[in-house]
């Protein structure tokens, strides 16, 4: 994983300014760090987004259990931060983490995910009361650049992704549309009926069979709660609804394996051989049509 981290930085120096050392902070990648990456490219990120987040990109992914695996053993440590006041800081305490290649990282919960930003200064703001080190003083000069150029004050440069403009990741985009009423009583009644004749085939049937044992038909009070999608639900009504099945290759692949077999054995369908042809004229209302009819050897006139 860290040899992988390390190859994408690589890659996304080749293109735009960063500031001096970056390459060599990451020879130095601690295993924390890069699972945090690591996780942010399994959620679709890129080479040229990573840019943006050393940068000091701030990012939002709909996930909220990375908010807890982000939260390490070792070197993570409460944080006070400005970011997403809407959540409740006392049960999501923002969380901070030093690191060679992220400097300071920094992340927290939102209201459905978990958001990160890596910052340029590894302020230590926590709980508890001390007097200011040099790093504070600094983390306020770059809070200070941020307010003069509405960027983020990243560990490699500035990033415009900042938290009212941010990196969205994995987007839950779906959303559900209820029904009409007059479309919900049509659509319950042809689901009862469909219920009602799946019990009386396996009436008939008497014991069950042992395609039913394994894909049992659905039986529930309001056949339309299937058809509604939420976590733990089927994919939807049939034999192979509520089951884990899944296409291992497409029908092309398939239909070209099949026409190629075909084609090798040297059988195969051709048009027939066309022995006599004959122009006609089709004419409906106040169109014309004309056409081409083949005439099988020894028939007579076209009528």
């Amino acid at each position: 994983m860290r040899t992988r981290v390390r190859l994408l930085v690589q890659l996304t120096t080749r293109h735009g300014t960063y500031r001096r050392g970056l390459v060599q902070a990451a020879k130095s990648l601690t295993p924390e760090e890069a699972e945090v990456l690591a996780d942010l490219e399994a959620y679709g990120l890129d080479v040229n987004q990573l840019r943006d987040v050393l940068w000091g990109g701030h990012v939002l992914v709909d996930n909220p259990d990375l908010y807890e695996r982000w939260r390490f053993p070792k070197g993570t440590r409460e944080r006070l931060s400005s970011h997403h006041r809407t959540v409740d800081k006392q049960k999501y305490p923002d969380l901070g983490m030093h690191g060679p290649l992220v400097r300071e990282k920094l992340h927290g919960r939102t209201a459905t995910g978990t958001w990160v930003q890596l910052e340029k200064t590894p302020a230590a703001f926590g709980a508890g009361h001390r007097l200011p080190t040099w790093n504070d003083v600094q983390h306020l000069a770059d809070y200070i650049v941020y307010r003069l150029t509405k960027r983020n004050v990243g560990p490699c440069g500035l990033s415009s992704a900042t938290e009212r403009r941010p990196m969205y990741l994995s987007p839950q985009l779906s959303s559900t549309v209820s029904l009409r009423q007059g479309t919900t009583r049509a659509l319950t009644k042809s689901l009862y009926r469909l219920d009602t004749e799946d019990r009386v085939v396996h009436a008939a049937a008497g014991a069950p069979s042992d395609l039913l044992r394994r894909f049992p038909g659905p039986l529930r009070e309001d056949p339309l709660v299937e058809l509604v999608p939420a976590p733990g639900r089927g994919r939807g009504r049939g034999l192979f609804g509520n089951s884990q099945v899944w296409v291992t290759e497409t029908p092309a692949a398939a239909a070209r394996r099949l026409l190629s077999a075909r084609g090798k054995s040297g059988g195969g369908w051709t048009l027939p051989e066309v022995v006599a042809a004959r122009p006609i004229e089709v004419v409906a209302g106040a169109k014309r049509l004309r056409l081409a009819v083949r005439v099988p050897a020894g028939a007579g006139e076209v009528s």
